[in-house]
C-alpha cells in the first residue's frame, strides 16, 4: 500500500511506502542527508480557507465515501451516516449539504445526545407560549429553521423512545405540531442523521423503533475509522500542523520521519479527533521549527494490536487487563450484543449501563460493520413463531 506526502512548494510529491508499522521511502534510504532533503521538500504551508473545509485524505475507502456523497447529495433522500466517534461524520453531512440543491439555504445542526428528551422535543419542533413553565414566547424549532434547507441530527441513536414516533411522522409527512400547540406546521426539510451506535442492535434490544430505523436507513454511508485508512495520516498530520501553527503564530515547517512512523503505528481509538488533539499538543510543545511528539506525556496513545484468539489467551499482567479481556470474550461470545437476555451484560451478571461504562473506561469499542438485515429478520421470525405457538 503506497501513499504520498504532498509537497506544498509546488514540486512533485515524494513517494513513501507504508507497510504495517513501517513508513519508508521507496526511492532512497533515509541517510541524514536524504532525511534533510525529504523534510525540506515537504515543508508545511498554511491551508487556504477552502482547503480547511475539505475532507483530508486520498485512501480508497475515503474516496468511496466521497463517491457516495457525490451520488446522494443532489437528491433529497434521507442519509444515515454511520461511524465511530471522531471519524468526521459532521464533515460528511456538511459535504452533502454543500453539494446539494439546498446549499444556499441553512444547514441546521442538532446533537440529540446533548439535551434531555423534554428539551429536545422543544428544540426540534418548537413550542407555543405557555406550553410549559418558562415558555414566555413562542419559539420556532429546528425543523422550521431548516425549512428549504438541511437538518443534521447527530447521535440519532440517543433520541428518547417517546420522541421517536413524532420524528417518524415528520420524516414521512413533513408536518408536525409545536409543543403545546394544535396548528399543524408543514416544512420542506432534507434530513441527514448520524450515529456512532449500532442501530440494528438497538432495534433488536427494543431501544430504537424499527419503523424509524427503516425510514432513516434510505442511503447509509459508513465513515471508516482512522485505523482503516492509515495511509491518510501523513496528509492529516500536515494539515493539522499547518492549521495549529498558523493559529498559534508558530513556524513549524518540518515533520521528522520518526514522528510520522510513530503516528502511523497507533490504533487511534479516538480516530481523527484524537489525532487532531495530539497534533495540537505537539505544536504547543514544539520549541523549534520541527514537530516534537512528547510520547512520554501521552498515555492515551496505544500501539496497534488487533484482538485475536491468541492475544486473548495470553496471560494478563494487571487486574485491569484481566477485566478487559474477560469483557472482550463475553462480547465476542454474544456477537457484540450488550443488552438483552443473551447479551454480554447478562453473561457477566452486570447491568447494561454498568457494562457500557466499563467498556468506555477500558477503551473497548464495537467494530463497525455494514448493516446486515438477517439478524433482524431472525428476530422478528422468532417473534412470529412464538405467537403462532
Amino acid at each position: 500500500m503506497t501513499t504520498m506526502i504532498r509537497a506544498s512548494s509546488g514540486t512533485a510529491a515524494q513517494p513513501v511506502a507504508f507497510r504495517g508499522d513501517k513508513f519508508l521511502p521507496e526511492t532512497t534510504r533515509f541517510t541524514p542527508a536524504a532525511h534533510e532533503q525529504y523534510e525540506s521538500e515537504n515543508e508545511v504551508r498554511p491551508p487556504s480557507p477552502e482547503a480547511a473545509r475539505r475532507i483530508i485524505g486520498e485512501s480508497a475507502v475515503l474516496r468511496e465515501v466521497l463517491r457516495q456523497v457525490t451520488i446522494v447529495a443532489p437528491m433529497d433522500s434521507t442519509v444515515l451516516i454511520l461511524g465511530e466517534t471522531g471519524t468526521g461524520k459532521e464533515l460528511i453531512a456538511d459535504a452533502i449539504h454543500r453539494q446539494s440543491s439546498r446549499r444556499n439555504k441553512s444547514l441546521v445542526k442538532v446533537n440529540c445526545a446533548a439535551m434531555p428528551g423534554g428539551l429536545l422535543e422543544s428544540e426540534l419542533f418548537g413550542h407555543e407560549r405557555g406550553a410549559f413553565t418558562g415558555a414566555i414566547t413562542r419559539k420556532a424549532g429546528r425543523f422550521e429553521l431548516a425549512h428549504q434547507g438541511t437538518l443534521f441530527l447527530d447521535e440519532i441513536g440517543d433520541i428518547p423512545l417517546e420522541l421517536q414516533p413524532k420524528l417518524l411522522r415528520v420524516l414521512q409527512e413533513q408536518e408536525f405540531e409545536r409543543v403545546g400547540g394544535t396548528v399543524t406546521t408543514r416544512v420542506d426539510t432534507r434530513i441527514v442523521v448520524a450515529t456512532s451506535r449500532d442501530l440494528p442492535a438497538m432495534v433488536h434490544d427494543r431501544q430504537f423503533r424499527s419503523d424509524l430505523f427503516y425510514r432513516l436507513n434510505v442511503f447509509p454511508i459508513r465513515v471508516p475509522a482512522l485505523w482503516e485508512r492509515l495511509e491518510d495520516i501523513p496528509l492529516l498530520v500536515q494539515h493539522f500542523v499547518a492549521q495549529f501553527s498558523r493559529r498559534m503564530n508558530k513556524r513549524i515547517d518540518m515533520i521528522p520521519i520518526e514522528v510520522m512512523k510513530t503516528l502511523a503505528a497507533q490504533s487511534w481509538p479516538g480516530n481523527v479527533r484524537e489525532l487532531q488533539n495530539l497534533i495540537e499538543r505537539a505544536v504547543i510543545l514544539s520549541a523549534g521549527n520541527a514537530l516534537t511528539l512528547p510520547l512520554y506525556e501521552l498515555p492515551t496513545v496505544y500501539p496497534v494490536a488487533p484482538v485475536t484468539s491468541q492475544r486473548l489467551s495470553a496471560p494478563a499482567h494487571t487486574l485491569k487487563e484481566i477485566e478487559r479481556e474477560h469483557i472482550l470474550l463475553a462480547l465476542r461470545d454474544a456477537d457484540w450484543v450488550v443488552g438483552g437476555p443473551t447479551g454480554a451484560a447478562g453473561r457477566l451478571g452486570l447491568k447494561r449501563t454498568t457494562l457500557a461504562a466499563k467498556m468506555l473506561k477500558l477503551g473497548i469499542h464495537r467494530p463497525m460493520r455494514r448493516y446486515e438485515p438477517e439478524p433482524l429478520r431472525q428476530f422478528y421470525d422468532a417473534k412470529v413463531m412464538s405467537r403462532s405457538t
